[in-house]
């Protein structure tokens, strides 16, 4: 096996990063890596690491960033708060290039960090507490969990955890050990004020905004995933917020899930099938969450129409 094919085999299984030290192991010199890089043909994504074949990739893949970033620091580097989120498959923080990890000891001076786009914490992770994904080293889900709860805004916090219930990452039993590991700690109140608004059937983030800013308008759905039948039993579609005695459902319309026209088409049948059976379906976008008063505006409409029926 020639030394690229060594080389390429390696990165295969590390999201196609190999380390300056795998390259050399493979018959590559210092010298034939900067060449590499030179050409274009690898890219150096942090200190030490490269991605092989960068050429053929849009940019540098999320996880091979993450893998290099922690990789640079050592293997005592461990991802924390919104990256370990991204790694166990947490939706609901806000977009970022940043890459954020942790290492103790005095290794994690400023001094450090090899890339802008990585931000390092030294925080005390017992080894109970720490997990990998993917071969990369993390806190495990209920600690991530707790540290962003302490950093972030509510409609964030509140959509992490409701997807990690809803993706099964912990369990709701689990959620009650989060004020232990959040006692004393800067952001503490306001974390443990999140967690009584918690609720793991909201399928997406932008489901989680949307009840949030019904509740804050004093008009919170009764039900979640409401399933609306016809007298036979029959399915007629399902309702990401509910008020039931208005019979009125809420569909949160995110861009990925709505946006194909199978998905479109699906979704103009089974409102037809809901408002011929004397439902009223509202539709809420993301958009429509950024502004507190629109929504709990828009289903105070609904039930004022529902009372007039």
């Amino acid at each position: 096996m020639d030394a690229l094919a060594a080389v390429r085999r390696v990165a295969c299984a590390r999201d196609g990063i190999v380390t300056l030290q795998q390259a050399r192991a493979a018959g590559f010199t210092t010298h034939e890596v900067q060449r590499l890089c030179r050409a274009g043909r690898w890219q150096a994504v942090a200190r030490g690491s490269y991605l092989v074949d960068a050429d053929l990739y849009d940019g540098v893949p999320r996880r091979a960033q993450i893998r290099a970033a922690l990789e640079s620091f050592g293997p005592s580097a461990a991802a924390v708060l919104g990256t370990a989120a991204e790694l166990h498959g947490m939706a609901g923080l806000p977009a970022t290039e940043l890459v954020h990890l942790s290492v103790p000891g005095p290794v994690a001076r400023p001094a450090r960090v090899a890339h802008p786009a990585v931000v390092v914490h030294q925080l005390v992770i017992p080894p109970e507490h720490s997990v990998r994904v993917c071969g990369l080293a993390a806190t495990g889900p209920l600690r991530t969990l707790a540290d962003v709860s302490l950093q972030v805004d509510r409609f964030s916090a509140v959509s992490v955890l409701d997807s990690a219930l809803n993706r099964r990452l912990v369990a709701a039993e689990d959620l009650l050990s989060l004020p232990h590991l959040i006692r004393g700690r800067r952001g503490a109140v306001a974390a443990r004020g999140f967690l009584a608004e918690v609720d793991g059937r909201a399928q997406s983030p932008l489901e989680t905004r949307a009840r949030l800013r019904c509740v804050d308008g004093r008009v919170p759905p009764d039900a979640l995933q409401l399933e609306v039948r016809d007298p036979d039993g029959y399915l007629l579609g399902i309702g990401d917020l509910g008020w039931r005695g208005y019979r009125i459902i809420a569909e949160a319309d995110g861009r990925a899930p709505h946006g194909l026209p199978d998905a479109v088409f699906a979704d103009r049948r089974r409102q037809n099938r809901l408002v011929n059976a004397g439902w009223t379906v509202l539709r809420f976008t993301w958009q429509d969450t950024l502004r507190p008063d629109y929504i709990p505006w828009t289903v105070r409409q609904a039930m004022t129409a529902a009372r007039h029926r």
